[in-house]
């Protein structure tokens, strides 16, 4: 995955929407791709090591901050978006059975076509969340209920074809890349503040 080059000391587009939706997938216990998901958590780049993973030696990382320690800003924008994840999954447990397991399997389908596009898979998905977004309650915001929805789809795509794990995971940043990155940041920002 690209990082996009970010001018501030906070995280990058490309790294933000990757930890939430890593963030929002793991927030999801009962999923059969757990194993692919830690993998793919692993291997994402310049990724803060959290206080419950084992290190090398065998040991649980700890961290003691000195009185002088100072909170950078991508540490607490970094867990600014895992708590706005977190959030957003539990949510996402009401929108959740508006997803109806054939349009799952039909995307399933689509995207186990080796062949077929980056493009063509971000037009799979954006016209399964355009079917979606006539299903939902209309009192949701309309960016809010796009993000959750396009979320659950990568979460319903991946548990129902746990190899599909990474493509679906890179093809829906991209798409919240190109449709809602500025909402993300607003989320962000507003749980920063």
């Amino acid at each position: 995955m690209d990082l996009k080059v970010s001018n501030g000391t906070g995280l990058g587009d490309e790294r933000t929407t990757s930890l939430l939706l890593l963030g929002f997938l793991q927030s999801c216990p009962h999923s059969c791709f757990q194993r692919e998901l830690e993998t793919l958590g692993h291997e994402l780049p310049g990724r803060l090591v959290h206080d419950d993973e084992l290190q090398t030696d065998g040991n649980r990382y700890s961290h003691f901050p000195s009185a002088a320690a100072v909170e950078t800003d991508s540490e607490r924008q970094e867990e600014a978006v895992r708590d706005v994840a977190r959030q957003l999954a539990q949510i996402g447990d009401r929108l959740e059975g508006s997803i109806r397991p054939a349009m799952v399997a039909g995307l399933a389908s689509r995207f186990s076509i080796r062949s077929l596009s980056e493009e063509d898979r971000r037009q799979c998905l954006a016209a399964a969340l355009e079917q979606l977004m006539q299903t939902c309650p209309a009192d949701m915001d309309h960016e809010k209920t796009q993000l959750l929805l396009i979320m659950l789809l990568a979460k319903k795509i991946a548990d129902h074809s746990p190899a599909l794990l990474r493509d679906i995971f890179r093809t829906t940043v991209t798409f919240i890349n190109q449709n809602l990155i500025t909402y993300v940041r607003n989320l962000v920002q507003n749980e920063m503040d």
